[in-house]
């Protein structure tokens, strides 16, 4: 042995004793820089051996109805080209995409974009050793870019993979992305985590995504982020491509949203959020120096739902929450997706920074009310919100319709049928009315005796996006 191998031996062996001292960190045993070239030659295998058959390719056969001109139904046609002329006809569209097994049971989880638009159509899953199986949709869930898919497959055994806390994952740690890239077969990439709780990507609603150069490319959506340990940690959903090939800048859900999702599945039940009870703001520079704090970190409270979890909390306008539960938040997406994380039922602590000390709060974990009812209603007659659904306004209904902003109170519309008057004027999902011809609407019951009231015209306030727009519609 050479005096330099002898030398690096007896490095390796000092490293080692360091690192299984007495006191010495977990984390540190489980993160450990390679110290020789012989180490760096190691494989990832076992790794792959272990998740990749739990990995699988999902296929969706839409069933599309070719839209056809109302010209081709013209009598004088028909009559010379045969009465089938224009005859809506289907065609197939099929999409490929990834998925992950997570119970024995046949249970899969993928991203919902792999399948949205085939809620009603044919879903088939094949797994890593050939078989393939029918599926159907047990839960989706657009908010998380999610979906629930159940194996038909009775007395079939199937392999799954075990979640890990994704919480635990850091910069820099190694990840392997699992997946079927452009429908060539499984594929497995190897990179690292190369950044964590990324909220201005704009892929879902709740946006805190784990960020890696593995490569992901298009037909991995769904499929697997893995730790060394071969445990799942997140579920691959987007890349930012300005070719559509991978530039080493891939996101993914975290696992702790994805079970979150699947606990529900398993469950039968829809998915419940916690209510937070407040609206929120982030920070900027000059507003954090105004109220004392160095950086801007956190969110602050713009308002307060009455008698909501954030209420009865303590918390006021002006505060800027900092951490729940010991986990800093950056931002409001960051502090919207750790309590949403901890699943309804319990409470939690908040880290609340105001005039200029560091308070502490501890918030319920409730799902959102509905408070007033509901009382939906679908709007007919020679008025302009003919073909509109609509609902009294409520957190619980704001939180269904994906509205961030669950403290607002009034009308809000759920559904405007095409080709109606409501469609029309321009109307959407997620309008709130608050005026019909100067009067202020506060319920579905105010705005139906409204709209009967005869007149010359119509005057209407909606407010979208925080903006109130006022429209002058001829009767």
């Amino acid at each position: 042995m050479t005096v330099l191998e002898n030398l690096s031996r007896k490095i390796g062996i000092l490293c080692l004793l360091v690192l299984t001292a007495p006191g010495a960190s977990t984390l540190a045993q489980e993160r450990v820089v390679p110290k020789s070239q012989a180490a760096m030659k190691q494989s990832f295998s076992p790794v792959v051996k272990q998740a990749a058959p739990a990995v699988v390719n999902v296929y969706v056969r839409h069933r599309i109805k070719q839209s056809v001109s109302p010209f081709f139904r013209d009598p004088f046609f028909r009559r010379f080209f045969g009465e089938r002329f224009g005859v809506p006809r289907e065609r197939i569209q099929n999409s490929l995409g990834s998925g992950v097994l997570v119970s024995a049971k046949g249970v899969v989880v993928t991203n919902y974009h792999v399948i949205r638009g085939g809620e009603d159509s044919e879903i088939k899953v094949a797994l890593n050793d050939g078989r393939e199986f029918p599926a159907k949709l047990v839960l989706k869930d657009e908010k998380t870019d999610l979906a629930v898919l159940q194996l038909d497959g009775e007395g079939a055994k199937f392999p799954s993979i075990k979640f890990a806390n994704s919480d635990t994952l850091e910069v820099g740690d190694i990840v392997l992305a699992i997946g079927d890239p452009f429908g060539v077969g499984q594929t497995v990439t190897s990179g690292i985590v190369s950044a964590l709780a990324r909220t201005k990507v704009g892929f879902s609603d709740y946006q805190f995504f784990i960020q890696t150069d593995a490569a992901i490319n298009p037909g991995n959506s769904g499929g697997a982020l893995v730790d060394m340990d071969g445990r799942l940690v997140g579920i691959n959903t987007a890349i930012f491509s300005k070719s559509g090939g991978s530039h080493g800048i891939g996101f993914a859900i975290p696992s702790n949203m994805v079970r979150l999702v699947v606990q529900s599945a398993l469950k039968g039940e829809k998915i419940q959020r916690p209510w937070f009870g407040a609206s929120l703001q982030p920070l900027n520079s000059d507003l954090a120096e105004s109220i004392g704090l160095d950086r801007p970190a956190g969110a602050m409270v713009s308002s307060v739902h009455k008698n909501g979890p954030a209420q009865r909390a303590g918390l006021l306008v002006g505060d800027v929450v900092v951490s729940i539960d010991d986990k800093t938040v950056q931002d409001p997406e960051a502090l919207q997706y750790r309590f949403v994380t901890k699943g309804v039922g319990g409470k939690a602590t908040l880290g609340v920074y105001r005039a200029g000390k560091r308070l502490s709060a501890t918030i319920s974990l409730i799902a959102p009310i509905e408070d007033p009812l509901r009382d939906t209603r679908e709007l007919k007659g020679r008025h302009p919100l003919s073909g509109s659904k609509v609902a009294n306004l409520s957190p619980a209904v704001a939180e269904e319709i994906g509205m961030e902003d669950g403290s607002k109170q009034g009308v809000v519309v759920l559904e405007v049928a095409r080709g109606t008057t409501a469609a029309r004027i321009g109307l959407r999902r997620g309008d709130i009315v608050v005026g019909i011809n100067k009067e202020d609407v506060a319920s579905v019951e105010q705005l139906t005796l409204l709209l009967q009231l005869e007149g010359g015209g119509w005057r209407l306030s909606v407010e979208r996006g925080g903006k109130v727009f006022n429209l002058a519609i001829q009767g």
